[in-house]
């Protein structure tokens, strides 16, 4: 949240240099305030277990936030109770004339499925290009990076051999901004995927402003010129045990996955994990729901510009 200072103390410009949000005594008199309204897009299949995630980074802000889960198509998931779905998921024809604060798109569990063969491709890409124009600013994760990057820059998925998987150490960009404030210049976040986003390819084919990268991963964080989509590569929002219980699934499916590294004490899967990405993961959220979203949307959405 903004602090609320006098108009004119000298304080104003030093704290505005480093993106720390201040309010004068001018605009807090006229500001109005309400919920912001969210959009949940949820296309992992453990949908119970991805909300509880999100939700409780979500929940470590003061504002009130009111959530909307949506779902993309009328598939039958086989890890979630239809009656879950059928009692708390919209589907897009019941929300496509709203508009809407914020929106937050998951991650997808496709593997090396490219997009022609994802069944709810077209549905997809209608949600996303919709969003670009009734949504004040949508966070992507994961696939929904890729699948973003297709709808908006038209590159298309780049797969890798082997996964990613484990916790790594993130590079903080040079540049200042309010998405990263209070980022350690390196900082630690789980990745889980096999799809690739190169710097040289983001730098020569997009407009992103990356914000945060490895070279072992290449883009981590990053935001379009207007903040409206801020892409995210890995999994802020995934429990202590999360890669654990991927790593089991994959071994018990025979597909002889490699150990997530930097993940269990020692390399050693018998020991248990310990979070070391939790308070990055809650201030890259709290950022983003304060300065890209409270701070940039109209109180009243419906208001022709």
């Amino acid at each position: 949240m903004p602090i609320n200072i006098p108009n004119d103390l000298p304080a104003k410009t030093v704290l505005n240099s480093e993106q720390v949000f201040v309010m004068t005594e001018e605009r807090y008199s006229h500001q109005d305030i309400r919920p912001l309204n969210l959009l949940f897009l949820n296309l992992m299949p453990k949908k119970i277990n991805t909300e509880i995630q999100y939700m409780r980074k979500l929940s470590n802000t003061p504002l009130q936030v009111n959530i909307t889960l949506l779902r993309v198509d009328d598939h039958v998931s086989k890890n979630t109770p239809q009656s879950h779905m059928d009692t708390f998921y919209k589907d897009f024809d019941e929300i496509k004339d709203l508009r809407f604060d914020g929106m937050i798109v998951t991650g997808a569990a496709l593997d090396q499925t490219e997009f022609k063969d994802v069944t709810y491709w077209t549905k997809l890409k209608q949600i996303l290009l919709w969003a670009s124009k009734n949504v004040t600013s949508t966070l992507f994760s994961c696939w929904g990076v890729a699948a973003a990057l297709k709808v908006f820059y038209d590159i298309d998925i780049i797969f890798r051999e082997d996964k990613l998987s484990g916790i790594y150490d993130i590079n903080l960009s040079r540049e200042i901004d309010t998405l990263t404030r209070g980022f350690d210049d390196v900082f630690k976040a789980p990745i889980s995927r096999y799809c690739d986003f190169p710097l040289d390819l983001i730098a020569k084919k997009t407009d992103i402003n990356v914000l945060a990268s490895s070279d072992e991963i290449g883009l981590y964080l990053g935001v379009s010129p207007d903040r409206r989509q801020v892409y995210v590569s890995g999994h802020p929002e995934y429990d202590v045990d999360t890669l654990k219980q991927e790593y089991e699934r994959d071994m018990a499916a025979g597909k002889n996955p490699i150990i997530p590294v930097h993940y269990f004490p020692n390399n050693d899967p018998q020991n248990e994990p310990l979070c070391s990405w939790r308070g990055h993961a809650s201030l890259l959220f709290a950022n983003w729901l304060n300065y890209y979203v409270y701070q940039e949307t109209p109180f009243d959405l419906y208001k022709k510009k």
